[in-house]
């Protein structure tokens, strides 16, 4: 049997909801859950394996850092958590230090595998974690926009009533204030949106237009985190299926193509940055035999291109405040 291991460090909300969900999928045999609170992390542990003889099963347990070094994939949860009204970017001073100390810790236990940043401001501590770690640049990378695409396609299939599975699109640029929906390039069943608009009786009876749409669902992705945060803390739900996917795209090497955040260097000038565009995800994380480096040849609209720039310029700002 094919060994898969996955390493998770820290068991808060996220980590113990992604360590549930990936047990649920059985992606791997074997999954260790570091913390440094030994005790939740192996209460997590023992709360999810009494789950196993209703589902699937796997060896999971709780320890440090050494128990890492021969994992295929290593998924970083751990850092502060965002408060009620706190942007991504106001986390970055506290949890710079903390992803540092960790990759350093990870390193140092032998880790060769793919590296899945979660913790925010996941652009500039994805690119953190590529320079401390020193690993290939494919192959540290971070949960990016995956979620972010998945709130626009739930916000238009619930606007539009249909099946989100039938809507496409990615949102990219930075995880926060400055991403955007590629409007262009989104599609339901296929179909560009500016031509399922001219054809749905409902625009004309609610007074919708594709312009109000598009408003509305980069608003919607935008405010989403933080209409969750003030009501019941954090998120962890979406981000954890979201995580899985991925996850299972490496492990898999399924080639999927996901908007995760990657370090890219050379993009239309730019200096080396961390930001998120669909990428070809496999084994080795950012398959760099799929694609021009990896990448998908996204087509965007000059207004789509310059959104874009003014992101990266905004993740870049923040990468260098970082101290990177």
């Amino acid at each position: 049997m094919i060994k898969n291991k996955i390493a998770i460090i820290g068991a808060g909300s996220v980590g113990a909801t992604i360590a549930y969900n990936l047990s649920n999928r059985g992606l791997a045999n074997e999954m260790v859950l570091v913390d440094t609170n030994r005790d939740k992390a192996e209460a997590e542990v023992l709360d999810i394996t009494h789950g196993m003889p209703l589902g699937s099963t796997a060896n999971i347990y709780a320890a440090g850092y050494e128990a890492c070094g021969d994992a295929e994939i290593a998924i970083i949860t751990a850092g502060a958590k965002q408060r009620p009204d706190e942007s991504r970017v106001e986390l970055m001073d506290r949890n710079v230090g903390i992803m540092r100390s960790m990759v350093h810790d990870l390193m140092g236990a032998g880790f060769a595998g793919v590296m899945l940043v979660v913790t925010n401001p996941v652009d500039v501590l994805t690119y953190v974690a590529y320079r401390e770690s020193g690993l290939p640049r494919g192959q540290v990378i971070g949960s990016g926009t995956v979620i972010d695409s998945a709130r626009l396609r739930t916000f238009l299939a619930r606007h539009c009533n249909l099946n989100p599975q039938n809507v496409h699109g990615y949102v990219i640029g930075e995880h926060g204030d400055t991403s955007f929906p590629a409007w262009s390039n989104v599609t339901f069943g296929g179909v560009q949106v500016s031509e399922f608009c001219s054809d749905c009786g409902r625009g004309l009876g609610l007074g919708c237009s594709e312009d109000d749409l598009q408003t509305e669902a980069t608003e919607y992705v935008r405010e989403a985190a933080q209409r969750i945060i003030k009501a019941k803390g954090s998120t962890y739900y979406a981000v954890a299926q979201a995580v899985a996917i991925i996850t299972q795209a490496v492990l898999r090497d399924e080639r999927r193509i996901l908007p995760v955040s990657a370090v890219v260097s050379e993009f239309d000038g730019f200096r080396e940055a961390a930001f998120s565009y669909p990428h070809f995800i496999g084994r080795t994380g950012i398959a760099l035999d799929s694609g021009r480096r990896g990448r998908l040849q996204y087509e965007l609209t000059d207004h789509e291109q310059e959104l874009l720039r003014n992101s990266i310029r905004f993740i870049i700002e923040n990468t260098e405040r970082a101290g990177y």
